[in-house]
């Protein structure tokens, strides 16, 4: 099994350049699928989760072309069926984007009930009602979510709680249903506005994305298009929380700023010192941070997915801090592993209280999902010796060469496939056994 061995202690300074959105990807990939046409992504992340979507897409007859390492070109004309391969989806969460866009194109979808990281429930009952307000007939049967209408008509759809998956998947659902649909107390993530412009792109009518308010109407077919995923907003806060940890001068370049403003707030919370430009953005740590509080909230409040990276950072801070986490409930899986690394951090209920320490110290310690497992790399390259950190498939689940762009940064960290070339990288890195 994978593992990166990490030596901490050295300040991460240069450039590093972000690659594409995963949470976009994952959606994007999928409603590719609603056209005839051939349809060009550019600045796809290559990591798992959108390798195993294109996996799960030609296993029902979609055509895969992989132009190269981030561009791929779709074409759903031939797909043979509408019911997913459980054993291919099931790693992931973003399974249920095939639904909607199954159910916009065919009006019928069977996908396997969402998997993906244990970091707490995901409902999937807005998604039903938003189907369903459109006119589709949706049931749960041995662990499969099957929908299917005559016909979809537009409708006017209030979401109970703003939810990113299901207003994309009812906003992809919407798209060629007969006139027009509303969705009041849409999601307003980056995310969200992408799908819609690549949507549009091929030919849908949807307006309002960004706001909590989507109006679509309702188009008979949709075409080609050739669209580049925007810059992935968490990556981005990783390296620059990475930035701050270590003490670093870190420039992240290809970049939305804004798409960045609550991380970039904290950090300056924290004593960072932040310059933007127009497509990035430079972090600067000199001593010792200053302790705050986060509080996770939908966009464009503090991402849930840059809870943990917060959370071991502030681990490090001059004073007492408190992370409220109200998205997800088990998102602090990361505090034992950060415990033995020395962290003093007590978690009550969706709340962890933060006592700052003067340093970690390398472990072994295993990432238990996505973000957790980079917040565990964060406090590892700021920790004194070594660390290794196991069970990093759920780090490539979302990161795109996370340890060759941290080596450039100047970090030290090897990749390993065993216990036997874990001793290889720790006598390399002159650590005795």
């Amino acid at each position: 099994m994978a593992q990166y061995v990490i030596k901490g202690g050295s300040p991460l300074a240069g450039e590093v350049e972000i690659g594409g959105a995963k949470n976009a990807a994952l959606a994007i990939l999928a409603a590719s699928i609603m056209t005839d046409e051939t349809v060009t992504i550019e600045n796809m992340p290559a990591v798992r989760d959108t390798s195993v979507l294109l996996d799960a897409m030609e296993g029902i007859g979609v055509e895969i072309i992989r132009v190269d390492k981030n561009t791929v070109k779709i074409n759903g004309a031939r797909v043979r069926n509408v019911n997913i391969e459980y054993e291919l989806i099931k790693k992931i969460r973003a399974s249920y984007y095939l639904l909607g866009a199954l159910l916009g194109k065919y009006k019928q979808a069977e996908v396997p009930l969402p998997g993906g990281c244990n970091i707490g429930s995901r409902p999937i009952d807005q998604h039903i009602k938003g189907f369903k307000a459109l006119g589709a007939d949706v049931k749960v049967e041995h662990g499969v979510i099957k929908a299917n209408a005559e016909r979809l008509v537009g409708a006017h759809i209030y979401m109970d709680v703003v939810t990113v998956g299901a207003t994309i998947n009812v906003m992809m659902a919407s798209c060629m249903a007969e006139g027009k649909t509303t969705i009041e107390n849409a999601a307003k993530e980056p995310h969200v506005v992408d799908v819609a412009n690549f949507l549009n792109s091929m030919g849908a009518q949807i307006r309002g994305a960004g706001t909590d308010i989507i109006r679509i109407k309702g188009v008979k077919s949709l075409h080609s298009a050739n669209y580049s995923i925007i810059p992935d907003q968490i990556e981005a806060g990783t390296f620059m929380f990475a930035a701050a940890a270590t003490k670093g001068d870190v420039t992240i370049k290809n970049v939305i700023p804004k798409h960045l403003e609550s991380i970039t707030s904290k950090l300056i919370e924290m004593g960072c010192e932040i310059d933007e430009f127009d497509d990035a953005v430079r972090v600067v740590a000199k001593g010792r941070l200053f302790p705050t509080q986060v509080k996770t909230l939908p966009y464009p409040g503090f991402p849930t997915d840059m809870q943990p990276q917060a959370g071991v950072t502030l681990g490090l801070c001059d004073g007492s801090s408190v992370i409220t986490e109200s998205i997800f409930e088990n998102r602090f899986k990361y505090v034992d592993e950060i415990v033995r690394m020395g962290a003093n951090i007590k978690v009550e209920g969706n709340t962890a209280f933060i006592n700052g320490v003067k340093k970690y110290t390398g472990a072994n310690v295993s990432a238990p999902d996505l973000r957790a497992g980079a917040a565990l790399v964060i406090a590892a390259l700021a920790a004194e010796g070594v660390t290794v950190v196991d069970d990093i498939h759920f780090i490539e689940r979302g990161y795109e060469d996370f340890d060759i762009k941290l080596r450039a940064l100047g970090a030290v960290i090897e990749k390993t496939e065993s216990e036997k070339e874990v001793k290889k990288a720790k006598m390399k890195l002159r650590i005795v056994v």
